[in-house]
């Protein structure tokens, strides 16, 4: 069993999810290209990592919650605005569906798919063949 640790960008909460080797527990991760994800985080594509809320707990703080839609709970830092949890019991019972970027260490869960490219910005399509810079670029 391993602890992973994250929390929000200004440090008022914090949450660990235990991992574990049983299969029924073990973390589902995706890319998510809804528009409903796009919206909440003003972001072309949102990582998702699915834990088994047997396995989450807060650590610190008191997120804020916000009904995004009539079975959906969206939960993020009420001081600082980021982001944290997903919960839909109706469509991912018993799971807590975390922002995978608030994961101290985010490489411990790397996607395993996209889900609803239906909805895939176009631009998205192409966006690996970008140029990229390790810094600020100098235009």
């Amino acid at each position: 069993m391993s602890s992973h640790e994250g929390g929000c960008h200004c440090g008022a909460v914090r949450f660990a999810v235990e991992t574990t080797d049983k299969p029924e527990e073990a973390p589902r991760t995706a890319l998510c290209h809804c528009a409903d994800c796009r919206r909440c985080a003003g972001a072309p594509v949102m990582g998702w990592t699915a834990v088994a809320s047997s396995t989450f707990r807060v650590l610190q703080g008191s997120p804020a919650v916000y009904q995004s839609s009539e079975l959906a709970e969206r939960s993020f830092c009420g001081r600082c605005g980021t982001g944290l949890f997903y919960i839909n019991e109706t469509v991912l019972p018993g799971l807590v569906d975390i922002q995978t970027a608030t994961f101290d260490d985010p490489d411990a869960f790397p996607a395993m798919a996209h889900i609803q490219a239906a909805e895939e910005i176009g631009w998205m399509k192409t966006a690996h063949e970008l140029p990229k810079f390790e810094r600020f670029p100098e235009f």
